[in-house]
């Protein structure tokens, strides 16, 4: 099963994959259902999950009814628990939508929701990251998840979203990095595939995000704070909704105010 998912991630383009995710989602939640681990998106249960990744493939992750991974369902149980996001009224823009939110945030009544990328066929505008085509302080809450480790100038993405944002704002950008690297690692002259998936863990990554993230946030002017929001929860429930623990990719959730 690892090498099928492997096989197929990194040998589909990512939009095409979007659109057959979408023919075969129900037909995988149907065969797996069970009662062993849930998905706090939709409530659902399953004997296991999928398995996911394009280089480090990881078991029992990619959850069959939503097709939401780790950092997915940390993510969502924030919003639920944390934050006003389903109540207040506000703008929001989400970059690169995740199936997993699209419908769901779209059925919110209190939000005026905007999503954008610039390959995604699911998105609602077509945009550069980098030039992005809003005005200054437009939203209130900017989602963008595993976004920035692709873009060539993330200095230039990061302040388009400290723009956009508006003052008293919150934006949740989360990255994949590792917790015991320091200094972030990119090099513009890996440009094959293959290699970059050996040295970024994803043909498509220009970079490898060490702790110093953070700070270049901070160096845009978001006050970032990283939440370990694995903390409020109990072992045992970190297995049920296959949590991210202790491997240093999506513990952290990088909460951005304006």
């Amino acid at each position: 099963m690892q090498r099928i998912a492997k096989f197929f991630l990194n040998l589909i383009p990512r939009p095409l994959l979007i659109r057959m995710s979408y023919v075969l989602r129900p037909f995988m939640a149907l065969f797996l259902r069970g009662n062993k681990y849930t998905d706090p998106i939709d409530g659902k249960s399953y004997r296991k999950f999928l398995p996911y990744g394009y280089e480090n493939v990881r078991e029992n992750v990619l959850a069959p009814g939503t097709f939401s991974l780790e950092r997915h369902r940390l993510f969502w149980l924030y919003l639920k628990n944390e934050t006003e996001f389903f109540s207040k009224r506000m703008k929001v823009l989400h970059f690169a939508p995740e199936q997993a939110f699209l419908k769901r945030f779209r059925k919110l009544k209190n939000i005026e929701y905007t999503t954008t990328d610039l390959n995604s066929p699911i998105a609602d505008v077509k945009a550069d990251i980098c030039n992005l085509p809003f005005e200054d302080n437009s939203y209130d809450f900017i989602i963008c998840n595993h976004v920035l480790e692709h873009i060539p100038d993330d200095t230039k993405a990061m302040q388009e979203l400290f723009r956009v944002l508006s003052p008293g704002g919150c934006a949740i950008l989360q990255v994949p990095y590792e917790s015991d690297r320091e200094t972030t690692f990119e090099d513009d002259s890996i440009t094959d595939p293959k290699e970059r998936a050996k040295v970024f863990g994803q043909y498509d990554h220009v970079r490898v995000y060490g702790m110093d993230y953070f700070d270049k946030l901070r160096s845009v002017g978001f006050r970032v704070d990283p939440v370990d929001y694995t903390k409020n929860f109990s072992e045992e429930m970190i297995q049920r909704y296959r949590l991210s623990s202790g491997y240093g990719r999506d513990d952290l959730l990088p909460v951005c105010l304006k």
